[in-house]
């Protein structure tokens, strides 16, 4: 497990990544008025507009997000440790993905690839 994503909901997009782009010294790899991203190394740091989460979407919330080859399995060893898993694995057009949180009540992600993931 490695982290690929650090994800920050904010209101004003272009202002968020007008700052990071200063502080990382770096264009962003994509941006419009509701995202931006930023590669480093392998971890993509995203800027997403925060929205109001209607039913069935997921938490609109900062999160980590760590890669794994297969969610299902990872998901299946985590819960038999004890973890609990508030979002089950699920496909997204980023790839397969679930959610669960850390003891402080921070949203983390397990995701796997879209290309890695089972069709």
């Amino acid at each position: 497990m490695k982290i690929v994503e650090i994800a920050r909901f904010v209101e004003d997009v272009p202002a968020a990544t007008a700052f990071y782009q200063l502080l990382l010294g770096v264009e962003p790899s994509y941006h419009d008025e509701t995202l931006a991203t930023f590669l480093s190394n392998e971890v993509t740091f995203l800027i997403h507009r925060r929205y109001e989460p209607g039913p069935g979407d997921l938490p609109c919330e900062d999160h980590i997000a760590f890669g794994v080859e297969e969610v299902n399995q990872t998901v299946a060893d985590l819960e038999r440790r004890g973890l609990t898993v508030e979002h089950p694995p699920q496909d997204y057009e980023w790839g397969r993905s679930a959610y669960l949180r850390e003891p402080s009540g921070s949203l983390i992600e397990i995701t796997q690839a879209a290309s890695e993931a089972p069709h």
